[in-house]
């Protein structure tokens, strides 16, 4: 599955581009494994706007996503692959022999048929998922615990992965994650085998303002355009380019400055940005 091109009959359709889904389920999701989902607008409980450019877009339902993958040594059958709304990666049903079904982030090369199972001693296959320690160097995974238990958390992303680089005798493996980062993760966290689904999505080209509003994302003004009282780069005689290093409209420098916590709990686990 790749790109699929528009012909250009309009100025939009010349560079639109969408992701070929002619082997995703195009049915419903199950209904036991999803539920409604109310749209906030970017308001908090007080219906104050604190995530700005947000609003409208397409109605979607949600769906439940196993990233514990806590059902250990029960082979699950690969029923079919399905689309997801609110992720860029797809999604696979997975089928048990109690006939439970549940929902799973889908690897590339997963397909409709094929056996995966979780536990502490698995075969390396694409899909499986088991302990980091009994993985050996060099495996591509996603779906990464930081927390054993806690649920997958790094590499959920469509394309993303992580390598295990080293391992050491303190009970941390090295990983290398898709940004260049390297980290350090306990070797008891969960990981799933594989490198996700729908590597394109980085590809898509978009082609007009308008599919970006079904996306559920508004317009984004700028800030030379605003007077002085609305924002930093505001006012000025004619056009200017703001008179002052790019900032937020709360005066925070957008280009280069640190905003992570200089005292964070995690600093300690992660060797490089």
């Amino acid at each position: 599955m790749g790109l699929k091109l528009s012909k250009p009959v309009t100025p939009s359709r010349r560079h639109t581009s969408w992701a070929d889904r002619s082997e995703i389920w195009k049915g419903k999701p199950v209904k036991k494994l999803s539920k409604g989902y109310s749209y906030g607008g970017g308001r908090n409980n007080l219906g104050r706007v604190t995530s700005f450019h947000r609003g409208g877009g397409h109605k979607r339902r949600y769906r439940f996503i196993d990233f514990r993958r806590g059902i250990f040594n029960e082979p699950a059958k690969v029923v079919r692959i399905e689309y997801d709304p609110f992720r860029s990666s797809y999604i696979a049903l997975v089928g048990y022999s109690n006939n439970k079904l549940a929902y799973i982030l889908a690897p590339e090369g997963l397909k409709p048929g094929d056996v995966v199972v979780s536990g502490e001693k698995v075969d390396i296959k694409v899909g499986n998922c088991c302990p980091i320690m009994n993985l050996p160097v060099g495996t591509v995974i996603h779906n990464i615990e930081l927390k054993p238990g806690g649920g997958g958390k790094l590499a959920r992303a469509a394309g993303t992965n992580a390598v295990i680089v080293k391992k050491g005798a303190e009970g941390y493996a090295m990983l290398k994650l898709s940004s260049g980062s390297y980290r350090l993760v306990s070797m008891l966290c969960l990981a799933t085998v594989g490198s996700l689904s729908n590597i394109d999505n980085k590809n898509v080209s978009l082609g007009k303002a308008g599919r970006s509003r079904w996306m559920g994302r508004r317009p984004i003004v700028r800030g030379v355009a605003m007077n002085p009282v609305d924002h930093p780069h505001g006012g000025g005689e004619g056009k200017t380019s703001g008179g002052r290093p790019s900032s937020s409209p709360w005066g925070i420098p957008t280009k280069g400055k640190v905003t992570r916590s200089r005292r964070k709990w995690s600093d300690k686990y992660i060797v490089s940005v």
